[in-house]
């Protein structure tokens, strides 16, 4: 374990934050478990923290710890002639797993390409993209909560996941230690595509398997269109992916907006989910947006992000993030929600 001071601006991708009181890096389960056992005990304020894709620290953090996740790697727990189960440590990088199980022949997770952060953050909002969803392929999670000493091993259900939600993110306190998945072995095909986007880019039929590396290099590309893979190359890419969720709303309500707005059907049939970023473009907000003088701006390629243009304050992103959320619920009636964690603030 280290606790040399380091600025947060470099443990995330924002690239925004103060320097905490300490970090205390964790290479396996069990240095992270005996880390929150202890700062639960001191009562001690702590955020655990991984690859830092999801979260905004702000500068002051003085009074804080990090217990930064760090443990990697990939076992293959049982298979079979049709399913593989995959035990990943918390730390590992998820888009290097979804690169493994491509290369692997594992299907179910190819259109989460590109996706930023590691494993064991992605049950805390069910992280999803393309029409597809941890929640699809988790089994169990090995999960220290809050207050115990001993790490149980859970089943997926524990989580009670729903669209970019669990019940981590609702008073579910605890660490991840590694996250069990289910993938299917279709002989180098995808899971049948639930994105129109994808299917569109490479000219199929909505629903179609694909040949799994087909799958990956499309969602790379598409993603690094709207500034979504992260790429030294790439200004845009300097930010947390999208800055908001896209809003669930009743099928009623939805009919007030124009019908070029971009809407999709939920599992529940009286909802529909709408598009932040076009709420965000129509309530005043081009691609590109900065407030005069500020070092924070909206992509230049994606509304939904925002984006560090060198040198911005932590206060400047959110002060831009409230801005967006004060004119889309004057102008929409929407009150769109961040999706990073906001840690100090």
């Amino acid at each position: 374990m280290s606790n040399a001071p380091v600025s947060l601006s470099t443990l995330t991708t924002m690239q925004v934050g103060g320097v905490p009181s300490r970090i205390i890096s964790c290479g396996n389960t069990q240095q992270l478990y005996d880390a929150a056992i202890e700062l639960w005990r001191s009562d001690e304020k702590f955020h655990v923290l991984a690859g830092g894709s999801n979260t905004v620290f702000a500068e002051d953090l003085a009074d804080l710890t990090i217990v930064h996740v760090t443990n990697r790697g990939v076992e293959i727990v049982s298979e079979d002639a049709q399913f593989v189960v995959v035990r990943v440590q918390a730390g590992h990088s998820w888009d290097e797993f979804v690169a493994w199980s491509v290369a692997n022949d594992y299907a179910g997770m190819e259109a989460m390409s590109g996706i930023p952060g590691s494993v064991g953050a992605t049950p805390v909002q069910n992280v999803g993209g393309y029409g597809q969803e941890v929640s699809d392929v988790i089994t169990q999670i090995e999960f220290l909560e809050k207050g115990s000493v001993a790490s149980v091993v859970r089943p997926a259900s524990y989580f009670e996941f729903s669209y970019r939600d669990s019940a981590l993110k609702h008073g579910l306190e605890g660490l991840v230690g590694w996250v069990e998945f289910k993938l299917q072995k279709l002989a180098g095909m995808s899971v049948p595509m639930k994105s129109g986007q994808i299917t569109e880019y490479l000219g199929a039929q909505y629903g179609s398997a694909l040949p799994l590396e087909q799958v990956r290099k499309a969602v790379l590309e598409l993603r690094a269109s709207k500034g979504m893979v992260i790429s030294e190359s790439d200004p845009d890419s300097v930010g947390c992916g999208s800055f908001f969720t896209n809003p669930v709303i009743s099928v009623e309500k939805s009919l007030e907006f124009p019908e070029e707005m971009q809407r999709w059907r939920m599992p529940n049939e009286d909802q529909v989910k709408i598009s932040a970023g076009w709420l965000i473009e129509n309530a005043g907000f081009p691609k590109g947006y900065s407030i005069p003088g500020s070092k924070a701006g909206i992509s230049n390629k994606h509304a939904l992000a925002i984006t560090n243009r060198g040198g911005a304050s932590s206060a400047e992103i959110l002060e831009l993030a409230r801005l967006i959320q004060e004119r889309v619920a004057a102008r929409w009636g929407i009150n769109l929600i961040p999706e990073p964690n906001l840690i100090g603030f």
